[in-house]
């Protein structure tokens, strides 16, 4: 972590944009200009974009207006825009906590359904467009699609010819709303394939309902695609200004190492939430007992750090239910019939809260918000506009901060006074938890 007091992050239009955002990378700087970010960039979005996984059960929504088929297979996790009320993959959870969600047929992904509590959101867990390309470009907490490019960041240029002929990989592809407050789009460059004549072909790869997109174009349905919709095709020409701080590594999310290794799901005994992933206190802990191999099941035990909590005895297969009131982290698993015991299931138990001023803060003025947290750090504060142009302000939090149990807003950090979204966000090994809370900024 870095232990710089503050640092935020302004995403609005600028009246005077700089010359490098101005820029354009043209075709010539773009021959040989692959860099090791832009390589990661792909094998990253790959971790999301080519893993497979097949359903266990009927249920489990998808933002086409459908449900996923048990017993299809499909690739790429699922598109879902969960916002604070589910939990994005890569982001709040492990790509394997996911994969364990899935083969609990009593799980979040087939009870719960987002369609219409949450905006553009269906699964439990899932991610969109912004999510997957900013997993993919390494970024600690995720970008909205409208905020990849010049105007709102620093360190991007468009692509000059803006063609296949361009194109690198790492690449952003950017599509406006069609209409005010619509959705914007983003999708990313993986592959461009070239001849002696030059480029024949290229990779684009996105999130888009109801998985993820893995699309070869031709060199010109490339070019009739950029010129579509007012798309643009933009490069990341300086990686650090892009981030602006916000830059994978600082937090213990994204985690790519574990993303991508092949996880040992659990085949006794799975949560419903799947496997390896934080609670909040006050939420139920629902163990299925599944036993997939009958192997036969005495007892579920649960330990707190290395302590049993409880030893309930099992009587076949079936789903058991507790409340933990201690935060930390807890194991378990089930001793089998042959008193041999099954691989463990590991949670957190966590708290997370905060307050706000009694009175709206004053955007010429700082202001402090004070919180608690139990078995979580406290990474970030951020402050969003819910309304076009969707203005995001970011407070890292030091160790200090985390002592004091307090954070400053800076003043004038808001630029606009009006409702805005405060979001506190806490992170253990096991992934990310959010509170959300809204207040007027006042003048």
């Amino acid at each position: 972590m870095k232990t710089k007091k503050w640092c935020y992050c302004v995403v609005a239009v600028s009246l005077t944009i700089s010359a490098c955002s101005q820029g354009r990378a043209s075709a010539a700087e773009a021959k040989g200009s692959s860099q090791a970010w832009q390589e990661q960039a792909v094998e990253y979005a790959r971790i999301l974009s080519r893993v497979k996984w097949t359903p266990v059960a009927g249920g489990m929504p998808n933002r086409s207006g459908k449900y996923f088929e048990e017993g299809t297979e499909y690739t790429g996790v699922p598109y879902s825009s969960v916002k604070e009320v589910g939990r994005c993959i890569g982001f709040d959870i492990h790509l394997k906590t996911f994969l364990a969600a899935v083969e609990n047929p009593h799980s979040v992904l087939y009870t719960e359904n987002l369609s219409g509590k949450v905006s553009n959101a269906a699964t439990y867990y899932g991610t969109v467009c912004s999510s997957y390309t900013s997993y993919a470009l390494q970024c600690a907490v995720p970008y909205r699609s409208s905020h990849h490019g010049p105007e709102f960041r620093s360190g991007v240029v468009l692509v000059d010819p803006q063609s296949a002929q361009g194109a690198e990989p790492g690449d952003v592809i950017y599509t406006p709303p069609a209409k005010v407050g619509g959705g914007s789009h983003v999708e990313l460059v993986t592959a461009v394939k070239r001849n002696a004549g030059g480029v024949t072909a290229v990779r684009v790869e996105d999130s888009w309902p109801p998985t993820t997109r893995n699309i070869l174009h031709s060199a010109s349905d490339f070019d009739a695609h950029i010129s579509s919709r007012n798309r643009k095709l933009y490069r990341i020409v300086d990686f650090d200004a892009w981030h602006e701080g916000n830059k994978a590594g600082r937090c213990l999310f994204p985690n790519y190492a574990e993303d991508s290794a092949a996880p040992v799901v659990n085949r006794v005994l799975l949560l419903d939430r799947g496997d390896w992933v934080p609670y909040f206190k006050d939420q139920p802990v629902k163990f299925n007992v599944m036993d997939r191999d009958s192997q036969g099941v005495k007892s579920l035990v649960v330990k707190r750090g290395g302590r049993v909590v409880e030893e309930i005895a099992v009587h076949g297969r079936g789903v058991i239910e507790r409340l933990f009131s201690d935060c930390g982290d807890y194991a378990a698993q089930c001793v089998m019939s042959d008193g041999s015991l099954s691989q463990a299931c590991e949670f957190s138990v966590c708290d997370l809260d905060f307050s706000l001023p009694a009175e709206a803060p004053a955007r010429s003025k700082t202001w402090d918000i004070k919180f608690t947290a139990g078995n979580l750090s406290v990474i970030t504060v951020q402050l969003l506009n819910p309304k076009p142009p969707y203005d995001r302000y970011l407070l890292w939090l030091t160790d200090q901060d985390r002592r004091d149990g307090k954070v400053t807003v800076p003043a004038g950090l808001v630029r606009q006074p009006g409702l805005v979204q405060v979001w506190m966000i806490g992170e253990n090994r096991y992934g990310r938890l959010s509170r959300v809370q809204r207040t007027d900024i006042a003048e």
